[in-house]
């Protein structure tokens, strides 16, 4: 079987001695204009991957920071199609995962398919066909924070009909036997997510995160990602439990507001 470009890449990041850097970027931030060209700068300045999340106008698992930038994005008329068209369009070395709650996929999904066809038979194909659009525009995986271990079925499967990483979600209230069900569906890396509750930065990162990391790293075979609250280094010095790469979306898009760069974020988390 063929090893995942996104684990690939992580595993690359950790044999130089350091975790993968995985920055976020919201699609259509700051604006439509600029949003391409920050995402190159995070390319030329050392992201090993890429997350990029999708709009959505009721953006429940995010924070102040990431929420407005969702709804801004919306009201500009920032859409999957226009992401698409313009990832398209580029050539970038670290491999994209996109974020992106369920409707906005279904909705993708559905406007493509026979309207006669029953629910179930409509929503399998349909997020194939979405799969296969993912593909073409050079996407390796995607995450879909609001799709429960049993409602995934469809999305998993019109991924992985494309070849694409299926990335789930776990937290502190997440049970290794839980955690032991998503392990099969799981592709590219886990994200594990440090604190219960929406996205932001953090000051500091509980202590509870080390058994999370710990049940996830008996759980699966997979790197590890950890997310939400991170911003420099320090806030993991000291943990027992390292995780195998670092996800940074409300501290970067704070950075990329202050007028500077995106990719200049990143030196913090150079070795």
């Amino acid at each position: 079987m063929t090893k995942s470009v996104i684990t690939e890449a992580i595993e690359k990041a950790l044999a130089e001695g350091r975790p993968a850097r995985i920055p976020f970027l919201t699609a259509g931030f700051p604006n439509r204009t600029d949003f391409f060209s920050q995402l190159v700068s995070l390319d030329d300045n050392g992201a090993d991957i890429i997350e990029i999340g999708l709009p959505f106008s009721d953006p429940v698992a995010d924070g102040p920071v990431v929420a407005k930038a969702s709804m801004d994005a919306v009201e500009d008329g920032v859409n999957l199609e226009w992401l698409l068209d313009g990832l398209g369009r580029l050539s970038l070395k670290a491999p994209l995962v996109l974020m992106s709650y369920a409707n906005p996929l279904l909705q993708h999904a559905f406007a493509r398919t026979d309207p006669a066809a029953d629910l179930r038979t409509k929503m399998f194909s349909a997020l194939k066909m979405t799969g296969s659009r993912l593909k073409e525009a050079g996407l390796a995986g995607a995450i879909i924070p609001d799709a429960p271990l049993e409602e995934s079925s469809p999305f998993h499967e019109g991924l992985a009909a494309a070849s694409l990483d299926y990335i789930p979600l776990v937290g502190p209230n997440t049970s290794l036997e839980r955690m032991r069900k998503y392990s099969p569906l799981a592709g590219g890396y886990v994200y594990v997510v440090s604190v219960l509750g929406a996205t932001g930065v953090r000051d500091d990162i509980p202590t509870e995160v080390v058994q999370t990391l710990q049940r996830a790293r008996e759980a699966f075979s997979l790197p590890l990602a950890l997310g939400f609250g991170l911003k420099d280094p320090s806030q993991l010095a000291g943990f027992p439990v390292q995780p195998d790469a670092v996800i940074f979306g409300s501290a970067l898009l704070k950075h990329i507001l202050s007028g500077e760069e995106a990719g200049t974020f990143l030196k913090r988390w150079q070795a």
